[in-house]
């Protein structure tokens, strides 16, 4: 078969509408489905009860091929299952039907500490390609740890607990393997209490499981294995993911976090603190809050994660959720003493490694910028602007714009905006590495984010700021513009973060910051005033530890390019890795123009050589 195909079962009325490339989704009876996201050689059964705690059915309803259906849909699901796996023999060759099965649940002895165990059992049918498979299935469930336990594996004979006249309709069929796994519900007590993230876990690493044996049994020998056995998972989002996701994306842009968290009289409140000699902590003002952060809430966690049918979306959706919920619970606490701990749940605390980095840094005293052109806000805007017209040039989805504000301080990417503060002003030879910062990294990232099929992308994977910020001072040192005074400026943010989360208060950071380590009354100002806006913000400590995160990874002759797909953290790069493999994800439609270039390909070619961040200053 290699168009579209239509299937009917005389006995059960199913029909079967494949799509010209296999994709089927299609009720059977009154409650069973069956589903294929493409030809594939391989399908799994579930016959039970619409139990949301049965580990069979998650299992199943998670995988790229599968039919479900209970007892009162077995007259229905016979002929239709049986046309569904013909269909997948004649276009594949042969295919592997696994059955699943939940385990029994055994009962807890009361006042003992040992635990249901955790074993799995697997049965093969007579043909050889089941033995093989089931070989695959074992040792890879043999792998799989939860709760510091490995999964036991019991080999017995086949068993497909199907009702009568199924095994003899799949049988019927040319080229069927068969296998069974019965899955262990150590999710489950048998008093009914269900443990979720051992059952998510569970969900999460059978199913991978899985995939390793239906890619075992494409591997026969006789054609290609696909590249990655992930490639054989979910190749197109459900409706259900792609809702959950732009409400997600709504709840996201429904308010501006930096914006909201942000001074808007930094420059009047550093005037007047200045004026009365540095004796009085200054008194911020912020935007009103577009937003009601309980109510949003509450609207968060009405988005259902559990109908994705994708447990590695269902986790980067869920991360994104908790995330959102910590920055609503930051904006609830603007101005209190909840605020700063708040902030330490997205951001973290300063560890004893980056803070030793930090003061290495500023003990080298810093040395009088060379004296040379200046530049204010508007030259800085023409040059961004001229900058995004260059990425444009190469597609014209990189829509940004570029505005002057009295109510920033510096330069701030928003989305798809570049915001630059009216009072800013820079060295002339600082102008270029910051546009790489600004345009080449945060803009870049979310409009290739933009282009991906979910718009977590561009919003950001949860916990994506501290990678993000580690690449765009990357991109200032990668063109030759991350300065001594820019380095001890990022130590000195560290440091300043350090003393608030200690108990230091504004005007004892301030002057640590102005005669310990030599700052200009307003640049000790700067660092103090972000450090302690909306009540103590730790996010200042990430720049300098995001960046040496990067010039690790590229010592160590890791790539970046999973970085330039979208806005996401370190760990998710085998994530992205898996979502490339499955085709739910495309390589970055932008790529950063400074690393075409042969001083920056110079630099990382040195990486090897350096053994300290303070060796990588460019001046």
């Amino acid at each position: 078969m290699t168009g579209g195909t239509n299937l009917r079962a005389v006995q059960s009325g199913f029909a079967a509408h494949f799509s010209a490339t296999g994709a089927l989704r299609e009720g059977v009876g009154r409650s069973g489905r069956v589903h294929l996201d493409r030809w594939l050689p391989f399908i799994f059964l579930h016959r039970g009860a619409d139990d949301e705690d049965s580990l069979a059915r998650r299992i199943a309803i998670n995988s790229p091929s599968y039919c479900l259906w209970n007892e009162s849909d077995d007259e229905a699901s016979r002929g239709a299952l049986a046309d569904v796996v013909a269909a997948l023999a004649d276009h594949e060759g042969r295919v592997l039907v696994v059955t699943l099965i939940d385990g029994p649940i055994l009962p807890h002895v009361a006042g003992s500490d040992k635990l249901p165990p955790f074993e799995a059992v697997i049965g093969a049918g007579r043909h050889d390609d089941a033995e093989r498979s089931a070989a695959a299935l074992e040792h890879a469930l043999a792998k799989v740890e939860i709760d510091l336990r490995h999964c036991k594996v019991d080999r017995r004979g086949f068993e497909s607990r199907l009702p009568a006249g199924f095994d003899e309709a799949l049988d019927a069929v040319q080229g069927v393997a068969r296998l069974s796994l019965e899955v262990p519900p150590i999710h489950r007590s048998a008093g009914g209490a269900v443990f979720p993230e051992i059952r998510h876990e569970l969900v999460m690493h059978m199913g991978d499981a899985l995939l390793r044996t239906a890619c075992a049994f494409i591997d026969d020998g006789k054609r290609e294995a696909p590249k990655h056995y992930r490639s054989l998972g979910r190749s197109a989002y459900l409706a259900a993911a792609l809702k959950a996701d732009k409400r997600l994306a709504a709840m996201s842009a429904s308010f501006d976090f930096l914006l909201s968290i942000s001074p808007i009289d930094t420059a009047r409140a550093c005037d007047e603190f200045l004026a009365g000699k540095a004796q009085e902590a200054p008194r911020f003002h912020y935007r009103p809050l577009s937003v009601d952060p309980d109510a949003a809430k509450g609207e968060l966690y009405d988005i259902d994660l559990a109908q994705l049918e994708d447990p590695l979306l269902e986790t980067l959706l869920s991360e994104k959720r908790r995330e959102i919920d910590a920055q609503l619970t930051m904006l609830a606490t603007r101005n209190t003493n909840a605020f700063q701990p708040a902030s330490m749940v997205l951001y973290g605390t300063v560890d004893a490694a980056l803070l030793e980095s930090a003061r290495s840094i500023l003990a080298v005293p810093g040395i009088n910028p060379r004296r040379g052109e200046g530049v204010g806000a508007e030259r800085i805007a023409r040059a961004a602007r001229a900058t995004i017209d260059q990425y444009q040039a190469q597609d014209k989805r990189f829509a940004a714009t570029v505005e002057v504000r009295d109510d920033v301080s510096g330069l701030m990417v928003s989305r798809d905006r570049l915001m630059i503060g009216s009072d800013s002003a820079m060295p002339a030879n600082r102008l270029d590495a910051l546009l790489a910062h600004e345009v080449g990294v945060h803009l870049l990232t979310y409009f290739n984010g933009a282009s991906q099929g979910l718009g977590i992308f561009a919003s950001g994977l949860a916990g994506y700021e501290g990678v993000q910020e580690g690449l765009g001072v990357f991109a200032e040192w990668a063109v030759g513009g991350l300065t001594r005074a820019r380095m001890r400026l990022l130590a000195a943010r560290v440091v300043a973060v350090h003393a608030m989360q200690q108990g230091a208060e504004f005007i004892q950071c301030y002057r640590m910051l102005h005669h310990d380590h030599g700052f200009t009354p307003r640049g000790a100002f700067g660092i103090a005033a972000r450090v302690f806006r909306s009540g103590g913000l730790a996010k200042d400590a990430i720049y300098l530890k995001g960046f040496k995160s990067v010039i690790d990874m590229l010592a160590e002759g890791r790539s970046l390019a999973p970085f330039w797909l979208g806005k996401i953290a370190k760990r998710h790069v085998s994530a992205i890795e898996e979502l490339l493999q499955r085709g739910l994800v495309h390589e970055p439609i932008f790529t950063p123009q400074f690393l075409s270039d042969d001083g920056t390909k110079q630099r990382i070619a040195r990486l090897r050589t350096r053994s300290h961040l303070s060796e990588l200053l460019n001046d």
